[in-house]
C-alpha cells in the first residue's frame, strides 16, 4: 500500500507516550489496512440501508478489537 491511511506521526507518538516504543515502519502498512477493511465493512453497512452517507453506526459491529 503506498498511501497511509493513518497519521503516521500520530501513531509513533501515542506508542511512544503509551509504551516508551518505536515504531518500525511496517506498522503503518498494516495499520491502513486494517483501517481500509473497516472502511469497506462500514460503506456495505450504509449500502445495506440504502444510505449514500457512511455513519458512525456503521462501524459497530464485530470486529474482534
Amino acid at each position: 500500500m503506498s498511501e497511509h491511511l493513518v497519521v503516521v506521526s500520530k501513531i509513533k507518538k501515542h506508542i511512544k507516550q503509551k509504551s516508551g516504543m518505536n515504531t518500525s515502519a511496517t506498522v503503518m502498512d498494516e495499520l491502513s489496512k486494517i483501517v481500509e477493511k473497516e472502511i469497506d465493512k462500514a460503506i456495505q453497512s450504509a449500502q445495506n440501508d440504502n444510505r449514500k452517507t457512511v455513519m458512525d453506526r456503521d462501524f459497530n459491529h464485530t470486529s474482534g478489537f
